[in-house]
C-alpha cells in the first residue's frame, strides 16, 4: 500500500479469508492507492470484525451492506464486489472512460462473480449454514458436473475473449488493463488451489489466458504484493477450497 495525502479507502473483509474482497484488494494494490482493510486493524484502532458488523447495521444515508466485501470512499458506502469494482475502475486507470466501454467491462467482471459463484457452490451445494462434510455426497455431484461442463465452459469463453481481442492487447477487454485482468488472475490462482488434478487437463486449451496470467502476476505493484503478508493464502474457510476427493480432473 502505498502513502498519500488523500483520504484512504477503507476496505471492509473479513480478515482470515481471501474470499471476494481480494478482487477489490488487487485493484487498490495495482493502481497503489491508499486503503485501509479495516478488519484487520487493532479494534483498538477501530478496526476489527466487529467494527465491520456495526456498519452493517447501521441506519444512515443509503443502503446497509448485505454482507462484506463493502468499501467506504468518504461518505459513499458501497457492496457486492462487481458494484465496488464498477466504481473504483474510472478511478483507478482500471476502466474505460467511455460508458460502452465501462459497460463491457462490467459484462466481463459479471461472468467472473458467476464462476466464482459456481466455485463455492462445488463444496456447499446445499447450504451455507451446513459443513461440508454434512453435504459431501451432494459435494461430489455438484463438484463432477462442474469439472466436466461448466469449468471448460468458462474458461474457454475468457480463452477466446482475450485470443479476440487481438495481438498487442493489454487484456481481456482489449484496449486497455482493467479489474477483469487481475479478476481472472485470482479465479486461476483460486482454482489451481481448489482443483490442481482438474487444472492441469485445462491447461493445454487456455494457453493464452495462462501467459496472461503469468504477465499479470510480473506487474510491478502485482509482484509487491503477492510477496507480501498482506496476499492471504487460500485455506478451507474460503471461496476456493481443496478436497482432494472433489478434485475429479
Amino acid at each position: 500500500m502505498t502513502t498519500s495525502s488523500a483520504p484512504p479507502y477503507e476496505l471492509f473483509y473479513w480478515p482470515s479469508i481471501p474470499g471476494r474482497g481480494e478482487f477489490v484488494r488487487l485493484a487498490l494494490e495495482d493502481a497503489g492507492a491508499p486503503y485501509v482493510d479495516v478488519a484487520r486493524r487493532p479494534a483498538a484502532e477501530g478496526g476489527g470484525v466487529p467494527a465491520m458488523m456495526a456498519l452493517m447495521k447501521r441506519n444512515g444515508a443509503g443502503p446497509a451492506p448485505f454482507a462484506p466485501p463493502f468499501l467506504r470512499a468518504g461518505e459513499l458506502l458501497l457492496a457486492q464486489t462487481t458494484n465496488i469494482l464498477a466504481y473504483l475502475g474510472p478511478r483507478l486507470g482500471l476502466a474505460p472512460r467511455d460508458d460502452e466501454g465501462r459497460a463491457q467491462v462490467n459484462q466481463l467482471a459479471l461472468t467472473v462473480a458467476d464462476l466464482v459463484s459456481e466455485v463455492h457452490d462445488t463444496h456447499h451445494p446445499i447450504a451455507t449454514g451446513l459443513y461440508y462434510e454434512d453435504q459431501k455426497a451432494e459435494a461430489m455431484s455438484r463438484t463432477g458436473a462442474f469439472l466436466k461442463e461448466r469449468l471448460p465452459k468458462f474458461l474457454g469463453y475468457f480463452e477466446r475473449t482475450l485470443v479476440h481481442a487481438g495481438p498487442g492487447a493489454e487484456g481481456l477487454f482489449g484496449p486497455s488493463f482493467t479489474y477483469v485482468d487481475l479478476g481472472i488472475f485470482h479465479v486461476l490462482a483460486g482454482l489451481d488451489y481448489a482443483f490442481p488434478r482438474a487444472m492441469k487437463a485445462q491447461n493445454a486449451h487456455i494457453p493464452a489466458l495462462r501467459a496472461h496470467a503469468a504477465r499479470v502476476a510480473e506487474r510491478p505493484r502485482i509482484a509487491a504484493y503477492l510477496a507480501s503478508p498482506r496476499r492471504l493464502a487460500f485455506n478451507e474457510n474460503g471461496i476456493f477450497r481443496r478436497y482432494p476427493e472433489l478434485d475429479l480432473g
